[in-house]
């Protein structure tokens, strides 16, 4: 992300205003960028907030201060941190991702993601052989190097923070769906615990948060986006570890499936990964071999991510806008590239992602991975 490290030391002034603008209604990831960007800082996007927001049906009111208050408490509570994309311990591989969460709450050593990671994910119903597959798997990852990142979720994600924890010397991250105070699922409270004091524990949501399935996606991109390739264990076709696995292939990642028997639903997902390009993992030392020698070209071909338009954040201010609602009838309930907009419209990038940021404000434009938007159909 632009500007990463420039920020070290933020105000207590701007670091609440920041975490107001992205608790706000409406804003994301990509908005809260372009915000900043736009604006140079966090207090001056909220006092824009109101008028960029006129779209909407109602009044736009950025987000309460008590209620910032609230959870600034909440985090202090946990005995965790606040984390901005712009800060030098920031992690480095999920800084790239044009989606990165620009605030996230940590507990634990955050030199572990600035190191090695691979992310291992898998079925929450798996098979006895395969959560004693992928424990003996992140030990060896871990005892290699390797810290293994992954999601604690039942199953292999369980098995492989397990297996990471156990090994000599070895480092796990869990990234959470809910807020950093609240464990879930409930059997793995005592691991997640164990993860805050030993490894790393991540959330991106607000303490107090329960998860919700809208969560978990945006989950598995922190997973993906913090290790250098993706370790698909064992999987059923249309699971969240496919997401996963395509999420680290549309950032660049490697990545890598075991393969399992065709009589087994739940090795489907794998072996249809290694049909469409995912490498065949048959050992540890086959990832590690992979991951060492990884340059930033994936080896892997599953679902290499077309690029979409690339543009600078700080061109947000060029001249010849367009009207918004000249985007807004363009959209439709189905996902479009962004650079498509851009080409049919004539207008420039700057003034159609300005448009967008407009129409995401007042609640009529929802983003898709892969730089697609389309209309919320709210």
């Amino acid at each position: 992300m632009n500007g990463r490290g420039s920020q070290s030391q933020l105000s207590q002034p701007e670091a609440f205003a920041r975490i107001r603008l992205l608790r706000s209604p409406n804003i994301g990831p990509v908005s809260y960028r372009q915000l900043l960007a736009r604006f140079g800082s966090a207090a001056e996007a909220i006092e824009a907030l109101p008028d960029l927001g006129s779209r909407g049906k109602t009044r736009y009111r950025p987000a309460p201060t008590d209620r910032i208050e609230r959870e600034i408490d909440g985090v202090r509570a946990a005995g965790a941190r606040y984390l901005f994309h712009d800060q030098p311990d920031y992690p480095e591989l999920l800084s790239r991702l044009d989606s990165a969460p620009p605030i996230i709450t940590c507990r634990g050593r955050l030199d572990l993601a600035s190191g090695p990671c691979i992310a291992m994910v898998g079925a929450r119903s798996a098979s006895a052989a395969s959560v004693k597959l992928a424990r003996t798997f992140a030990r060896d990852l871990a005892q290699a190097g390797f810290t293994v990142v992954s999601g604690l979720a039942r199953g292999i994600d369980g098995a492989a923070h397990d297996g990471a924890l156990n090994a000599i010397g070895g480092g796990t991250i869990g990234v959470i769906a809910s807020g950093i105070d609240i464990a879930y699922p409930p059997q793995h409270t005592d691991l997640q615990e164990r993860i805050a004091e030993e490894g790393l524990l991540i959330a991106e949501q607000p303490p107090g948060t329960e998860p919700r399935g809208r969560h978990f996606p945006s989950r598995n991109r922190i997973i993906a986006g913090l290790a250098s390739g993706t370790l698909v264990v064992e999987a059923a076709p249309k699971s969240g570890s496919l997401i996963t696995a395509r999420l680290a292939a549309e950032a660049g990642r490697e990545v890598m499936a075991i393969p399992g028997s065709p009589l087994d639903t739940r090795s489907h997902g794998c072996n249809q990964l290694i049909r469409d390009g995912a490498v065949l993992i048959s050992e540890p030392g086959d990832a590690i071999e992979l991951l060492e020698s990884f340059t930033g070209a994936p080896r892997s071909t599953y679902r290499v991510a077309e690029e979409g338009d690339v543009y600078d954040p700080s061109s947000l201010n060029e001249e010849e806008p367009i009207d918004a609602a000249i985007i807004e009838g363009m959209l439709s309930t189905a996902p479009i590239a962004v650079d498509e907009l851009i080409r049919q419209s004539g207008a420039s990038g700057a003034a159609v992602q300005m448009a967008l940021l407009e129409l995401e404000l007042a609640g009529a434009l929802e983003r898709h991975s892969a730089g697609q938007v389309s209309l919320s159909g709210e």
